[in-house]
């Protein structure tokens, strides 16, 4: 589907304007978004508006990294948004004129919705142009990235509490997922800082001193959810360490139960093994109280190694 909206040179908003009036004269500037079109409307990239067929094969070959590229007559922009359900990225590819802006994606998307909505409410940002335009559609597509970062950052702070001998298999399970989230969320919102980096500091890309500001505190946007994102990342992998940290400790623990157990237990199948030998001539055999004092032997030896445990502080690992 195709929206138009223009701008008429006497100041009045055109909304749904035919598309074969758009480039009359009679329009100071026009919008066009290719909103999910058909592959009939995607033929007019390059029958009506004559756009350069490289830029139409990135419109047309998804998914490409945010970018500009400069051509004679227009600039060219793809910027992403992200999938609130998947976190996948969603193209977006703008074409732009001082006398035009034209959009192209197929996914909808409701930030557009919202920029049409705020553009014809405001007849005050006419006088603006494209420039604004896009200023809005980025803005709001950089604003819907912080509740998917948010949303994250708080599950990870009620999983570092929840992180115990009891369930930390699972909630590490979550943790992992939680950090592929981010890296998906970084794999977009890296490029796209550099792409706000690029506009406020290309040359060829002329914007004025008011309009580079508000690109700037888009850029300033992106900063913060990039350190967001970093830290997060950093959280989960500290909260990787600990759960490392916390089966290594527990591993030890029961290795050195049973360690304690097996050494107790040497002296006194070595006792038992040299009495359950069957020769006739033992003389330890003969008497009538060897058995019960074998025993209390074996006994004495136990509690003795016991206590000497116990001073060396191996039974620390019990507590565990």
């Amino acid at each position: 589907m195709i929206h138009t909206m223009a701008i008429t040179k006497d100041h009045q908003f055109i909304n749904d304007a035919p598309l074969e009036t758009i480039k009359n004269n009679t329009y100071d500037w026009y919008w066009v978004d290719f909103d999910c079109p058909t592959p009939d409307e995607e033929q007019l990239l390059a029958s009506f508006f004559h756009f350069h067929p490289l830029a139409i094969e990135d419109c047309l070959q998804q998914l490409q990294r945010p970018k500009l590229d400069f051509y004679d007559d227009f600039h060219f922009f793809v910027i992403h948004s992200i999938n609130k359900e998947t976190l996948f990225a969603e193209e977006i590819n703008i074409f732009i004129h001082e006398n035009f802006i034209v959009t192209f994606h197929k996914n909808a998307l409701s930030e557009m919705g919202k920029v049409k909505k705020l553009i014809q409410s405001k007849p005050k940002s006419w006088d603006r142009g494209p420039i604004y335009v896009m200023y809005q559609m980025i803005d709001k597509i950089v604003d819907s990235y912080f509740p998917l970062v948010y949303k994250i950052e708080d599950y990870l702070n009620a999983l570092e509490d929840a992180l115990t001998y009891q369930n930390n298999l699972q909630s590490m399970k979550l943790v992992l997922e939680f950090r592929s989230d981010l890296l998906q969320l970084r794999r977009t919102i890296l490029p796209m800082r550099d792409l706000l980096y690029r506009i406020i500091t290309s040359y060829r890309f002329r914007l004025k001193k008011s309009e580079r500001a508000y690109f700037e505190d888009i850029h300033d946007h992106l900063m913060k959810l990039t350190d967001m994102i970093e830290s997060n990342r950093e959280m989960t992998a500290d909260m990787r360490d600990s759960y490392m940290a916390l089966n290594s400790n527990r591993m030890n623990g029961i290795m050195m139960i049973l360690t304690i157990v097996s050494t107790i237990f040497i002296p006194l199948t070595f006792i038992a093994g040299v009495y359950g030998m069957n020769f006739h001539f033992m003389p330890e055999l003969d008497g009538k109280y060897n058995y019960f004092i074998v025993l209390i032997v074996m006994f004495v030896i136990a509690v003795a190694m016991l206590v000497l445990f116990k001073v060396k502080g191996w039974f620390i690992f019990f507590k565990m």
